[in-house]
């Protein structure tokens, strides 16, 4: 069955479902919506949860206005963060030490539906959700995130986007700041008496960016543009619910995947290298999402959900460096940016040339000759659409209450590479062009899967204990087809024609992961938690990969009195094999698409997260929250050098995984303002197992503060310092080079309700 036709077949079904409900007179409210589209729903549900879950609220979301993600998710313990970009445009997020690049590891969500791009054949994040239009974000780990697979390893981040309100409401949110950064927020919705719904939403972005490029005037920031509507129908009286969604955002941003030297980023953290002077992105995401819910009764309901999600990108950068330009755009051996600034930091010559002389050309004082610095446009489309089915239904069997959901999700998706090298040469600081290239001669291949997934959940109440058994299955079809580059134009069939297929591969996995959770009432603020699971990650269509499989487990308590709220956890995640994929963004000297086994791993920790008023009388407040993590990750065996992971030696570190890190947030509140300071401290991490002087970032304190004021019940004001301290760490190494926090940044802003 082809794409096309899979995708219209499941969106014929849900449509047929939901013409019934226009038969009908109809009934519904606000909170059914949230229980689709929510994972743990409002932040109380919680501390009811038998594994570790967060959730972050509108008015917590607003205290900070973060338009970065990886700022947000420094609230929530066990969440790891490895810095990239400073904007979080596209975040490398982790969970309970998950593999963080790209945030592959995990299973990204909106509104409760799969996200990433390709989820299964191609799951990094080269797009994520925008943060700053989100109306809560939600964190699920442990036993109970098994009703969101495929990654369950680590867990699930939800985005909840903004819901169609009960009564007309609007929003609008206007932001400037330093660097030329400019914010608009706005939605307006509204539900008649005859239950028609609907959400308007745009949110724009702009910034000139906070680095500067040598030899230039080009700006090093981003352009994003979203827009949002959402219609529904469910009046009062009947038992249809039927809602949709359009989504699309338009991306434009000057980013690159070249770092500094150390020695560069000592003396200028925000500096970027004249080579990166052509590097950019630019994304179009569309979506569009049918939802139908039936309900059977006051105890069952079902819903059928059909989604498609499709994105385009194209990112223009600097690869590396021929150094005689003998060979031609498709085909040159070249030295990646990432070994010439590790030997300029180690003091080794490459290809001849010693380290002043590779600094030279980095610093683009030294010219080079024709043909020798590579820059490749990364074009490539994805697809990822499917439909799925939710029963819920509530009963009670003897002494016992039982909540069970059943899941079903039909799911296909696809990555498409067309990609292409153009050759350049560097004079007088500039890049010159000297040969455009062939379309696909840098990348010419389709990735594919195809998945059935279902799961089986029961949350039982028998007294003091809550016990949620569950099971998950995946069965998985992946393949990928590689064509050779015969001609320049994309639209010559004879370039994917099957004479010209290069190679192919496929696998099928199949896979069954259990879980259970308990809960105990010790009293009536103390409850105990406890939970075991199989974890899993998807592989790749690489020979030879193993799917990556863990056993995790969790326990701990949770405290809830007065105004104090506390939860401690330990866990740990038994790696049977711990998998490494290489792609671009890894930095790592690796064909891109190979997976890598890195055996056995373990994976431990503590999260600690305390919520308590430091001081309360009558209308003034001191809110404090304070979260902690460890986590002590290792590989458990030897690993022969994997061109990913390093060359491993047992009980070396797991790349990009720190072993403490804090967040502590306090607040000063009154009726109509209010003051806010964060500080967030993470490790040194290593960027490879073999961890020497220049594969360690440097360990951070960033300080944020915040403050608002209501002019009128329905105007405020606010403004926001980001990295206060003005740090300049080196928070990443990836993909190439020394890679710096945000600077501090200074931003003021209105908020309008009506």
């Amino acid at each position: 069955m082809d794409s096309g036709t899979f995708f219209f077949g499941t969106t014929l079904g849900c449509c047929l479902i939901a013409a019934i409900a226009l038969s009908s007179p109809a009934l519904a409210n606000e909170s059914d919506w949230d229980e689709e589209i929510t994972i743990v729903g409002e932040r109380f549900r919680e501390k009811q949860a038998t594994g570790a879950a967060q959730y972050i609220s509108q008015k917590q979301l607003e205290k900070f206005a973060y338009t970065d993600i990886q700022r947000v998710l420094r609230q929530v313990p066990g969440v790891s963060i490895q810095i990239e970009d400073g904007y979080g445009l596209r975040p490398n997020i982790s969970i309970r030490g998950v593999t963080t690049e790209r945030s592959s590891r995990i299973t990204l969500l909106e509104d409760n539906l799969l996200i990433a791009p390709a989820p299964y054949s191609a799951p990094s994040a080269y797009y994520f959700p925008t943060a700053g239009r989100m109306h809560a974000v939600e964190i699920l780990k442990g036993p109970a995130a098994i009703t969101q697979g495929p990654y369950t390893i680590g867990g699930a981040l939800n985005m909840v986007s903004t819901p169609i309100p009960r009564a007309s409401k609007g929003n609008v949110v206007l932001e400037a700041g330093e660097d030329a950064t400019y914010r608009l927020h706005a939605s307006y919705g509204s539900t008649s008496d005859s239950g028609f719904g609907f959400l308007l939403e745009t949110h724009q972005w702009k910034s000139d960016g906070f680095q500067d490029v040598d030899h230039g005037d080009g700006d090093t920031g981003l352009d994003v543009e979203d827009y949002m509507l959402k219609l529904s129908y469910a009046p009062v009286g009947s038992p249809h619910m039927i809602d949709v969604k359009f989504q699309y955002t338009n991306q434009d941003s000057e980013q690159s995947y070249l770092g500094l030297t150390d020695i560069d980023f000592r003396d200028s953290a925000f500096r970027r290298y004249g080579l990166s002077a052509l590097d950019n992105i630019h994304t179009e995401h569309e979506q569009q999402v049918l939802r139908y819910r039936f309900k059977f009764s006051e105890s069952m309901t079902l819903s059928a959900t059909a989604y498609n999600n499709q994105h385009e990108r194209d990112w223009f950068k600097t690869e590396g460096i021929d150094f005689d330009g003998s060979a031609n755009a498709g085909e040159m051996s070249r030295t990646s940016w990432f070994k010439i600034i590790q030997a300029v930091n180690s003091g080794d010559d490459i290809g001849g040339l010693m380290p002043d002389q590779l600094q030279g050309i980095l610093d683009g004082t030294t010219d080079t000759v024709a043909g020798s610095i590579q820059v490749r446009s990364n074009a490539r489309e994805y697809f990822s659409r499917g439909l799925q089915f939710r029963v819920d239904w509530n009963t009670g069997i003897g002494n016992s209450s039982h909540s069970i959901q059943l899941g079903l999700r039909f799911h296909e998706d696809e990555e498409d590479r067309l990609q292409r090298n153009s050759s350049y040469h560097q004079a007088d600081g500039r890049l010159v062009l000297d040969d455009i290239g062939l379309a696909g001669n840098a990348g010419n291949r389709v990735q594919e899967a195809k998945a059935i997934s279902f799961h089986v959940y029961d949350r039982i109440e028998l007294g003091n204990w809550v016990f949620t058994p569950g099971i998950r299955f995946e069965d998985i079809e992946q393949k990928r087809t590689r064509w050779e580059t015969r001609t320049g134009k994309t639209n010559d069939p004879s370039s994917r024609a099957d004479s010209n297929i290069r190679d192919t591969r496929q696998n099928h996995t199949e896979v069954w992961l259990p879980g259970v959770g308990v809960l105990y009432s010790l009293t009536e603020e103390i409850t105990l938690l406890g939970g075991v699971h199989k974890g899993f990650t998807a592989p790749s269509n690489s020979p030879g990969a193993r799917e990556e499989e863990a056993i995790n487990y969790e326990l701990g308590f949770r405290y809830n009195a007065g105004n104090v709220s506390s939860e401690v956890i330990y866990f740990l995640s038994d790696y049977d094999n711990l998998l490494g994929e290489c792609t671009a963004s890894s930095g790592s000297d690796c064909m891109v698409g190979d997976a890598f086994n890195g055996d056995a791993a373990t994976v431990h920790g503590l999260e600690l997260m305390i919520a308590t008023n430091l001081f309360s009388r009558g209308n003034f407040t001191v809110p404090l929250n304070f979260n902690y993590t460890y986590i002590d990750s290792t590989f458990d065996s030897d690993v022969a050098n994997t061109d990913f992971f390093g060359d491993v030696s047992k009980g070396d570190p797991i790349p990009y995984v720190p072993q403490r890190q804090f967040n502590l947030s306090v607040g000063i509140e009154q009726n109509r303002w209010a003051v806010y300071l964060s500080a967030n401290y993470v490790d040194e991490v290593c960027v490879k197992a073999s961890c020497n002087a220049f594969e360690k970032t440097d360990s951070t304190l960033t300080i944020d503060l915040s403050g608002n004021f209501d002019l009128t019940n329905s105007v405020s004001l606010f403004g926001k310092i980001e990295n206060l301290s003005g740090q300049e760490d080196i928070m990443g190494r990836q993909p190439y080079g020394a890679r710096p926090n945000k600077d501090r940044t200074a931003t003021v802003g209105v908020r309008i309700h009506f």
